[in-house]
């Protein structure tokens, strides 16, 4: 009788390890070793790569081959021993000194692996690429976030203040040539913080928070209990003699003083903030450095405290646990009003729409990671004496979440390539790329297009991820929930879930999105208060004509759920369009992807991209009334049965049950 084997922890069965293969490879690439060439022409997430090919032009090879050694950097194992230092040593707040006192100079702890990822964020042009200025030659928000989008889950979170930088740089950059008015210094500071939000070099970057949120109502900044008020010149007087006169930077402090409580900051340890104040005269913006200069004693080197910053402490999330989100206590917080006094909201949406495109590509960001794990996994995996890549039950599997994962993915670089298109020259950025139909020519329809689908993006995409990232953590079995640190923390998916979590609640929640869809809908300013009939059925219409040769059975079905859409838009009544929000935010994302997949695969006729194409619009089928509530205008009747079925007995309103129906 044969002897058996028997395993230890030492012997037995191991399983090979899975190799992660760079997400993007150019055709071009620089190196000269003919075999290392050869054998690396294939980029892994093939979705990413032909959105590559159909935003840029084929000559932009700069911005190509940058993209392809961020694929590299982000695997490689002296960066990803940053991305497990910062995911395992935590942000830890310090808020006295040794002898008791309010530690007022460094009571935030973030670790040295935190602060290299930032710092490679910043040298690697991930902000910068997009203000660029002497580039006309490509879409520059195209670049920047492809190279985010090959670094965001080895970035562990940094991305989030980065996302927060890039949409106070824009907000900053429409003030730039402003003059002081009645705020001595104005023009100087909000340069300078320009300069160094966008830079390339660690040393001079700045990362920005952006503090909206109150303990009063998150998304609804309307209960804002924050108060900003103008110093006195008597008062200024004094600040000055207690020598609060300059930023840690040298730059002059604010005239106006800031108190109150935000109860959710995310990227606390950045060094300036843009938040909401009230004032006499409304809601208002305000730019405040988050650290300011005190004197010195005796020979002792500059000295820098926070500047009326509390930290009272550091939120315990589910998930972004690298990264720093705290409650703030602001008293004499020193601060630049930016624009008109009680305009704040009109002001910060130029931050809000940046960080909601960030949400959203960040979701792909996560979502990529997880296929591109499974795709190893599977080629090593041994099931059944065969490995997993040839098991047909899995394959059909991972096909479908791909066909979700590539129409997600389209429909980001889409806005994307829409924001950079605004921000520069449409002609030029667009007519050299596979793009020329799909982008349209017109600021005034990209403009409304954008504001109609960001919301869209932002809420769709980030919940397919969280569902995305559930089935790739499923694909590992046990293995897909554990909290795999070693090897780099590159099986770690149940990390990458738990941080993709937050997409669907962080700037906006589903619901709040839903909202803001339906507020463009219903605003006579944009597309005369008919924007689906006047810019998104046409624009749709348009792209589905070119496709029809390829598509035509395809075409038909998302003609049924366009026109399902233009009958819901038809109610007058806001609040019944409201009722069905949610239903809304799914049907403009299927019908928007089906357009850009069919579109794409119509480009050069690939036989997976045109699978694809067909699998999307050949799922969940609808008809004309599909999104109608059932007996026409009967909707609150069927509100009130919502909120029997939802609360059952305890449904009561002002201390009586529901009404019977």
């Amino acid at each position: 009788m044969a002897a058996r084997l028997i395993s230890s922890s030492t012997d037995g069965f191991f399983q090979k390890l899975p190799v992660l293969l760079p997400l993007y490879t150019t055709s071009d690439t620089n190196t000269t070793n003919t075999k290392s060439k050869a054998a690396d022409v294939i980029s892994d997430d093939v979705a990413f790569a032909r959105v590559l090919a159909f935003y840029l032009p084929s000559s932009a090879q700069q911005p190509l081959q940058a993209i392809h050694d961020m694929s590299r950097l982000s695997l490689h194992p002296d960066v990803l021993a940053h991305t497990v230092d910062a995911e395992t040593n935590h942000p830890k707040l310090r808020p006295f000194n040794t002898f008791g006192q309010e530690n007022k100079n460094d009571p935030l702890w973030t670790t040295t692996g935190w602060k290299a990822l930032k710092a490679i964020y910043q040298e690697n042009g991930l902000i910068s690429v997009a203000y660029d200025t002497t580039n006309q030659e490509w879409n520059r928000r195209v670049h920047q976030f492809a190279l985010e989008h090959a670094y965001i889950c080895t970035g562990a979170l940094t991305g989030c203040p980065m996302g927060m930088s890039d949409g106070a740089a824009k907000l900053l950059q429409g003030h730039l040539d402003k003059p002081d008015g009645n705020q001595p210094g104005l023009n100087k500071v909000i340069n300078e913080a320009y300069r160094r939000l966008i830079s390339n070099d660690p040393k001079e970057a700045w990362t920005a928070g952006q503090w909206m949120t109150e303990r009063s109502g998150g998304s609804d900044v309307s209960g804002t209990e924050t108060y900003a008020r103008r110093l006195r010149d008597s008062e200024l007087a004094e600040e000055s003699r207690k020598g609060r006169v300059h930023d840690a930077h040298g730059m002059p402090l604010g005239p106006w003083c800031i108190n109150g409580f935000k109860w959710f900051s995310s990227a606390t340890d950045s060094d300036m903030t843009m938040m909401l104040a009230q004032t006499d005269s409304g809601l208002s913006l305000f730019y405040a450095p988050t650290r300011r200069h005190v004197p010195s004693i005796g020979n002792a080197p500059p000295a820098s405290e926070l500047n009326g910053i509390r930290i009272q402490r550091l939120k315990d999330k589910l998930g972004t646990k690298s990264l720093p989100t705290a409650e703030l206590e602001l008293k004499g917080v020193r601060a630049y009003l930016i624009g008109e006094e009680g305009r704040g909201v009109k002001e910060i949406s130029a931050i809000l729409n940046m960080t909601r495109l960030y949400t959203a590509h960040a979701g792909v960001g996560y979502w990529a990671r997880g296929l591109q794990v499974c795709r190893a996994h599977a080629r090593v995996r041994k099931v059944r004496g065969g490995l997993l890549q040839d098991n047909p039950a899995h394959l059909r599997w991972m096909a479908s979440e791909t066909v979700k994962y590539t129409a997600a993915t389209h429909f980001a670089f889409f806005g994307i390539a829409m924001y950079g298109a605004m921000e520069q020259d449409p002609e030029k950025v667009v007519r050299s790329t596979k793009a020329s139909a799909l982008i349209p020519s017109t600021k005034d329809e990209l403009a409304i297009l954008l504001r109609l689908l960001t919301p869209v993006m932002k809420s769709q995409i980030t919940l397919g991820s969280v569902a995305g990232l559930r089935e790739s953590m499923e694909c590992l079995g046990g293995v897909g929930y554990c909290e795999n640190n070693e090897d780099g923390g590159l099986m770690n998916i149940s990390r990458v879930f738990r941080d993709a979590l937050s997409g669907p609640i962080w700037e906006g929640t589903v619901s709040v999105m839903a909202e803001d869809v339906v507020r463009v809908l219903t605003d006579k300013r944009i597309g005369g208060g008919k924007v689906i009939q006047t810019v998104y059925a046409p624009w749709v219409r348009r792209i589905l004509t070119v496709c029809r040769p390829t598509f035509s059975n395809e075409i038909e079905l998302v003609l049924v759920r366009l026109t399902a859409l233009e009958n819901m838009v038809k109610v007058v009544d806001k609040e019944q369009i409201l009722f069905q929000g949610r239903e809304l935010l799914q049907h403009l994302e299927w019908v928007t992807c089906a357009v850009l997949l069919m579109f794409d695969a119509c480009t050069d006729r690939d036989e997976i991209a045109i699978e694809i194409a067909r699998r999307w619009a050949r799922s969940h089928p609808m008809s004309p009334t599909a999104f109608q509530p059932p007996d026409g205008a009967n909707w609150p009747e069927i509100s009130k049965m919502d909120k029997r079925i939802f609360l059952g007995s305890s449904g009561m309103e002002s201390g009586k049950a529901t009404a019977k129906l």
